[in-house]
């Protein structure tokens, strides 16, 4: 289950507080988004890690007790349907089940995809 976000003001404190497996992933997720979106700044939004780019939410991520979610925007769940068929997914959410390794790939490649939605040029 996520910190409270009255208890998190960053991003490294929301990760300070999960258990071992869950911030290790959230790390690996955080690591990746980063080599994709130079320029992003971390933040908190909706009391979760989010990346935002040209002052535009790009990505926000979260752990939870069995899996970690990615949060894109519907238009990335979308574009990557197929590549995302082996995962839950809903309108705006990936779900990532904790034990099994991140689709590390896949994430950088939804990210890449978002900073071009951002940018214009999707």
């Amino acid at each position: 289950m996520p910190p409270s976000a009255k208890t998190t003001a960053t991003v490294d404190a929301y990760v300070a507080r999960l258990p071992t497996e869950a911030a290790a992933a959230l790390r690996e997720m955080r690591d990746a988004v980063r080599a994709c979106a130079p320029g992003a700044v971390e933040i908190i939004s909706y009391g979760i890690p989010t990346f935002k780019l040209d002052g535009t939410n790009l990505v926000h991520f979260a752990a939870f007790k069995a899996h970690v979610g990615f949060y894109p925007a519907p238009s990335a769940i979308r574009a990557f349907a197929p590549e995302l068929a082996a995962y839950e997914t809903s309108k705006g959410a990936i779900r990532f089940p904790l034990g099994t390794p991140l689709p590390l790939a896949l994430v950088r490649k939804i990210t890449a995809f978002r900073v071009k939605e951002v940018r214009g040029g999707a």
